[in-house]
């Protein structure tokens, strides 16, 4: 029989609830989020029940996942973005949503996807899948949403702490441009050389006449550059004249032109220039897999004009978001979370007068105590703490607690 210490019980509930937190924290479990309108991101479930396989897919917020539907078969659909709650609306045909029952008959901003069937990746299969028995973790895709083994990406996903985000194969060819931004971003880069070296392809490169005619008048440009450097160090050796001082003026200008070019006009314009058409000039690569992504990449996007006219069209306006992220969002619930939990000892002792206060500190202490003398000797002995074992020092404790109480003396003044 599998034995498990108490401090390893305690750290794994510790990490399930803080999990909870992370992916529940920032939804309300009391009421109805659709009075919000879209929320930018919320956890989500779809029920089986009452919409199943051949009808309309619709989801619902956690209030109404516990309120409305506690009693059916759910898919947890972790978290989307943008999203109406569904609960009792025109596709709900036997069911009225019992927190906010005046709801629109659909909501028509809302997306959709084979995980409200409870069905995910390209193979369409549910999860967990009692018929596949390959170890996979699933990833979810930042911009469909829909989650993916990561056998089924075209490409070996990264170890788990080296990328926070994935994009699918078909949204990387939906989003067509990011294939720019990965040469220099993605997880692990996807440079043009790296990945023919790894597909045995050899590149030869060689010059053309046009080429080499230029390089030999670049030739020739920088030997008549360095004559002309050599009359102006000439020129520089010390004289008395007024014309050797402009001359000498005139030379150190013009080397210190060289050596710090100042900003003109057509270098402030390619400051400006789009961050896109830049890596577009570049060769990079593009191929039919998943890419992946590193924390902050986001930043790194361009957002003149066109880039963002073209994320509007293609939807994905969502993509310069910091705050769009899982990432953003598990964090603001775990901190939401930490600031609304409250020690319920404390509230105990908010709620006693001054006297039960100290006895109950005085009994806490106490119990702290005993128990971790108790403890202690099955430490050193290296034995298993059992129920009975617990269960007999309570006993014992509740027997020492009586003769203490009744061998107390009551005095009046």
């Amino acid at each position: 029989e599998p034995v498990v210490s108490l401090a390893e019980v305690l750290a794994e509930n510790e990490e399930l609830e803080k999990e909870a937190r992370a992916v529940l924290g920032g939804s309300d479990h009391e009421r109805c989020s659709y009075s919000q309108g879209a929320v930018k991101r919320q956890a989500l479930y779809a029920c089986s029940t009452c919409t199943p396989p051949g009808g309309e897919p619709a989801g619902i917020c956690l209030a109404c996942s516990y309120e409305c539907h506690g009693t059916h078969r759910l898919f947890e659909l972790y978290t989307k973005r943008n999203f109406r709650c569904d609960c009792g609306n025109s596709k709900f045909k036997n069911l009225q949503c019992k927190l906010l029952p005046e709801k629109s008959k659909v909501n028509s901003g809302n997306k959709y996807n084979d995980n409200f069937y409870g069905l995910y990746c390209t193979c369409k299969r549910p999860y967990p899948d009692p018929e596949d028995e390959i170890p996979d973790e699933m990833i979810q895709c930042i911009v469909c949403e829909d989650w993916f083994h990561g056998r089924h990406l075209g490409a070996i996903p990264p170890e788990s702490g080296d990328f926070h985000e994935m994009v699918c194969q078909a949204c990387m060819n939906h989003c067509h441009f990011l294939w720019a931004y990965a040469s220099q971003l993605a997880v692990p880069a996807l440079t043009k050389v790296n990945s023919l070296e790894d597909e045995g392809i050899v590149l030869k490169v060689e010059e053309s006449e046009e080429q080499k005619k230029e390089i030999k008048k670049e030739g020739g440009v920088e030997h008549q550059e360095m004559k002309e450097e050599k009359q102006t160090e000439q020129f520089n050796e010390p004289s008395t004249s007024s014309g050797s001082d402009f001359l000498n003026i005139y030379g150190f200008c013009s080397k210190f032109l060289q050596k710090f070019p100042v900003e003109t006009a057509k270098t402030a314009s390619e400051s400006s220039l789009c961050k896109l058409k830049e890596l577009q000039s570049k060769q990079f690569l593009k191929k039919d897999t998943a890419t992946f992504w590193p924390s902050n990449w986001r930043s790194k996007l361009c957002t003149c004009a066109d880039c963002l006219k073209m994320y509007s069209e293609l939807e994905v306006q969502f993509l310069t978001d910091e705050c769009d992220t899982v990432l953003a969002y598990e964090n603001k619930g775990t901190s939401d979370q930490e600031t609304e939990r409250r020690d319920p000892l404390m509230d105990t002792l908010n709620s006693m007068n001054r006297v039960q206060q100290v006895e109950l500190i005085c009994e806490y202490n106490d119990l702290k105590t005993e128990l971790t003398d108790y403890l202690r000797r099955f430490a050193d002995e290296g034995t298993v703490v059992k129920r009975e074992d617990i269960q007999h020092f309570f006993e014992e404790f509740q027997s020492r607690k009586r003769r203490r109480t009744n061998r107390m003396q009551y005095y009046c003044s």
